[in-house]
């Protein structure tokens, strides 16, 4: 099955799917699991109700925890089915053509061997030493054992040649193996909100697929940092009591702490008060108003993107440029965009045009290697990343490659000259390839706070910034400076990563992150 990542869910080829459930075991047992399975596929309209104790959303939560586990189920036992082919075992026949060979001839001949090998023993040459002689007399025994094979049976030799054959057909086997796929795990806290998420973005029970259960919950203990130092002294401030004037005053401290943004706070808290001032707003609906409020900032530059969702087009050259300054995750962040691509299902090509930093090529080509995307690179030092863009164009173009994605050197914001020398990058892709559908995407470490912002803010102006992605989320408590990347810099983030492994970055969802940011 091609889950097509970019599209968030939608997978382009839906036919597969059923073919993982055609078990009649396990679908036996979700009848009893779950008596009601198809009419609870809509209680995705309590999208309030996220993280709280719904009945209804944990009855859907059940039967979707029995659907996946009904899949993994059917997918071991397919995966454990085709093993009747053990049938390496008809080699042992030249032994009888051995003993069959030259029926009528000499038969004396194979039986003289040993007795050849035993008078070979005592004729070693005089003058040498006993190690020596011991040396030469197993060379003649071997020699004269390979002699008789080949003279005996003709076919030991291609049985010998297909040895080294089949492992080296074998080897590249392991390289592929490296990435787990995601394992159903218990029924906990982290699959019932993750069940709860999809659910209030009205997703159905038969589109609801393991990794994406795996990666919200991912995400949510990602959010940890940030969510222990906001969400439980909002909760305290809060309290059991309508919201009042000093309520907002101490949520606006909470706000500025998470790296919001002033804009950003000003906002949300222009909307609380307004909101007070027509009616009395308890806790709970204080919280729901406040998830409003933030999955808004985060929508509004997508919004005016014209772009949803930022995706590769089909029957396109997409050139990605990768910027940003040293130490954030550019590298990382490529090979993971690479692998996403080509698990998406479009065909994927990396320009390694980080010629300043020493193994930059070579970490890239680990990366490629991982994904199984060929990358274009100049061996020599200090080559010209502009010349590496232009054969990496040339070779998409011949090929007729979906996505090319450019690693470009890390670089500070204040540094004017290397700025220059992107801005030469990407008019030799314009120049190279006008038709291109070209997006420069800023990567921001969010542990960076503030001084994250101030580097968007810098690279927008010089490098024309499409989108950011933001990293290391689940190593910052600073997550909340995606509110003000958002606000102050009206840039739409469209990746965020919370993790070190291959597959712990996906595509932007501003009420995922939102429900993460806020989960109790």
């Amino acid at each position: 099955m091609v889950f097509d990542w970019f599209k968030r869910g939608a997978a382009p080829q839906s036919p597969p799917e059923p073919q993982l459930e055609p078990a009649p075991e396990p679908a036996a047992e979700l009848v009893p699991a779950a008596a009601e399975p198809e009419p609870a596929p809509t209680p995705p309209t309590a999208t309030p109700a996220v993280g709280a104790v719904d009945q209804e959303a944990l009855d859907w939560a059940r039967q979707a925890y029995a659907r996946l586990k009904a899949q993994q189920d059917a997918a071991k036992e397919a995966a454990s089915a085709p093993e009747p082919e053990p049938e390496p075992q008809p080699e042992p026949p030249p032994e009888p053509t051995v003993v069959v060979s030259e029926p009528s001839n000499l038969s004396v001949q194979p039986v003289q061997p040993p007795a050849d090998s035993a008078e070979t023993n005592p004729e070693p040459p005089a003058g040498l030493s006993l190690l020596e002689q011991a040396a030469a007399q197993r060379g003649q025994r071997q020699q004269e054992l390979l002699e008789r094979s080949l003279e005996l049976s003709p076919t030991a030799a291609p049985a010998a040649q297909a040895v080294p054959a089949v492992a080296q057909a074998s080897a590249p086997v392991a390289t592929p193996a490296e990435e787990p796929a995601p394992q159903l795990g218990a029924f906990d806290a982290d699959f019932t909100w993750s069940a709860e998420v999809l659910a209030a973005q009205g997703r159905s029970l038969e589109n609801i697929s393991l990794e994406e259960i795996d990666w919200l919950g991912r995400l949510r203990r990602g959010m940890e940092k940030t969510r222990q130092g906001f969400v439980t002294q909002l909760l305290d401030t809060l309290g059991d009591d309508p919201l009042s004037p000093e309520v907002l005053d101490d949520l606006e401290t909470l706000l500025l702490r998470a790296d919001v943004g002033v804009q950003a706070t000003d906002q949300v808290l222009e909307a609380l008060r307004k909101r007070m001032n027509e009616q009395v707003v308890d806790p709970a609906e204080g919280i729901r108003f406040l998830k409003e409020q933030l999955q808004g900032l985060l929508d509004a530059p997508i919004r005016s993107s014209g772009a949803s969702v930022l995706a590769p087009e089909r029957g396109k050259l997409n050139v990605w440029l990768m910027v940003g300054v040293n130490g954030v995750g550019k590298t990382t962040t490529l090979g993971k965009l690479a692998n996403l691509a080509i698990r998406s299902g479009y065909s994927c090509l990396i320009a390694a045009a980080d010629t300043f930093r020493a193994a930059a090529v070579q970490q890239v080509q680990v990366w490629g290697e991982r994904s199984g995307v060929t990358v274009v690179s100049n061996p020599s030092a200090n080559a010209d990343p502009a010349a590496v863009v232009f054969d990496a164009i040339g070779a998409a173009k011949a090929k007729g490659t979906d996505l090319v994605l450019v690693d470009t050197a890390g670089r500070l914001q204040t540094k004017h000259n290397l700025m220059e020398e992107l801005a030469k990058v990407r008019r030799i892709v314009d120049k190279l390839a006008p038709e291109a559908v070209v997006q420069s995407l800023l990567v921001l470490d969010a542990s960076q706070g503030q001084n994250g912002l101030k580097q968007a803010m810098a690279f927008a102006q010089a490098a024309g910034l499409t989108g950011v992605v933001l990293t290391k989320l689940d190593g910052s408590s600073r997550g909340g400076v995606a509110l003000a990347v958002s606000s102050e810099a009206g840039l739409p983030i469209r990746f965020i990563g919370a993790g070190e492994g291959i597959r712990d970055l996906r595509p932007f969802n501003s009420f995922e992150f939102v429900e993460a940011l806020l989960a109790r």
